[in-house]
């Protein structure tokens, strides 16, 4: 390892991590009579675990993050420079790599004007939904208030996120959620039956109940739409032709804010910049994390357009009208300096396009696994950003059972590939297996995937 940690005896840091460590998403009862798992070390797309087992990443750090992959020197020195020279000053000033990284950000994003900076995903989000209410308040005398979000999605795990979340199991026993956050239908066309939907144009369908909603609330109520381009963790859901440019529609015929949750799919993951962008929608926020900075440091952004900034500060002698609101930690400069060498890192190495051709053989891998076993209902997804619904019945489309699926994810494990499942999401519809392995992986990598998921499939279905 290349840690500080030297002594050969790992079972010291298992004790303590047993002892002291509230570990993520986690049940710890089993950790009294068992190990919990404690990564040492990664390299490329690899990880190693305490007992020295080489394990092929297929989730980028367990959440959809580290893009690039692991032991990238070049990140670790540019952060270590930028800490030496200014490790942090408050947002209220401005940082070389902050301006730097938001310039080359703005590049990325053509009408799109405005970087702010904080530290998770669902900090960006929070920020959006401050400035939606704001606008209410200073613009409409307070009534476009009310933000609505979709089915499925994920926004975060702050209340105010958790509010506009509508994943109901991650939701559950943390209410009562902040009030004027209202839920629409979701747009997955592989359940379409289940909504009494059409057969044809199910896109346009689906983005017409969102208007539907509008309608009903009163749309001199709703200020913003949130929605993730692709949803994640709800099931990895490409939306149907006709869809996006649907919404867009609605957005402007009502004028509400269009906010794009790019949190997971943001920076690289679907094979374009952002995932927005394979669908020629125009936001006026767009919230971005996990991949910013590949983990290499804390960073988030909530990006907006030069008309949503022009409306904080249109009245200069006004005490309130701008946005009175700070993050802490967005003043630290490690995470816009690792963002800067991990934007250079992709696109020196041409990982874009590596997304694309690797994400179409991940598919195709997939693909095949349908035609060979009955488990699978459906394969989805986009670049290296992939899910595979389980279900009982091909006909029906029952879901499988959730211990089966977890135990997919168990036996790839013993193949020394991590994969993930829908994990206390959507209740009775937690079948879902999930991929999204570092943007660099190759085509020997991808086709371990698939053969450990097809094997896989084998032990626990037959």
């Amino acid at each position: 390892m290349d840690g500080e940690f030297r002594d050969n005896d790992i079972s010291k840091i298992v004790e303590a991590d047993k002892a002291h460590v509230w570990h993520h998403l986690i049940q710890h009862k089993a950790f009294e009579t068992g190990e919990p798992r404690i990564i040492t070390e990664g390299k490329g797309i690899h990880v190693w675990d305490q007992r020295g087992v080489k394990h092929l990443d297929a989730v980028s750090g367990g959440v959809w993050t580290v893009n690039v992959g692991y032991g990238r020197e070049s990140i670790a020195n540019a952060v270590r420079d930028q800490l030496i020279k200014l490790n942090y000053f408050a947002g209220a000033a401005g940082t070389i790599p902050g301006a730097i990284f938001a310039e080359k950000l703005i590049e990325k994003m053509p009408g799109l004007t405005r970087v702010y900076y904080c530290n998770s995903g669902s900090e960006a989000n929070e920020k959006a939904f401050k400035m939606v209410r704001q606008i209410a308040h200073k613009r409409y005398g307070g009534k476009k208030t009310k933000i609505l979000y979709r089915d499925r999605d994920y926004h975060g795990t702050t209340i105010a996120c958790l509010s506009a979340g509508g994943q109901d199991q991650r939701n559950a026993q943390y209410g009562p959620f902040a009030p004027d956050f209202v839920r629409v239908p979701h747009c997955l066309e592989y359940r379409a039956a289940d909504q009494g939907a059409p057969v044809e144009n199910y896109g346009e369908w689906a983005a017409d109940q969102i208007e539907q909603v509008i309608l009903a609330e009163g749309p001199d109520t709703v200020g913003a739409l949130c929605l993730e381009p692709i949803t994640a963790g709800g099931g990895v859901i490409v939306p149907p032709e006709g869809y996006w440019p649907r919404v867009q529609e609605i957005c402007r015929k009502y004028d509400i804010l269009l906010h794009i949750d790019e949190v997971v799919c943001g920076v690289g993951r679907t094979g374009e910049w952002f995932g927005y962008q394979h669908y020629g929608i125009e936001p006026d926020f767009v919230t971005m994390a996990k991949g910013v900075a590949s983990g290499y440091a804390a960073i988030a952004c909530c990006v907006t357009s030069e008309r949503v900034f022009e409306m904080f500060k249109d009245n200069a002698e006004d005490p309130l009208n701008y946005f009175r609101d700070i993050s802490t930690f967005g003043g630290c400069t490690a995470g816009p300096a690792a963002a800067i060498e991990n934007m250079r890192i992709i696109e020196d190495e041409n990982l874009l396009d590596n997304t694309v051709q690797m994400g179409a053989r991940l598919m195709a891998g997939f693909e095949g696994l349908a035609e060979k076993h009955k488990v699978v209902g459906q394969v989805r997804g986009k670049g290296l950003f992939a899910g595979i619904e389980l279900v009982a019945d091909h006909d029906t489309r029952e879901p499988a059972d959730e211990k089966k699926c977890a135990q997919i994810v168990a036996e790839c494990a013993k193949r020394q590939v991590i994969i993930g499942v829908t994990n206390r999401s959507i209740p009775g519809y937690n079948n879902t297996l999930t991929f999204s392995p570092a943007l660099i992986a190759t085509e020997g990598q991808i086709d371990e995937i698939v053969n450990a998921v097809d094997e896989s499939l084998t032990a626990v279905f037959g």
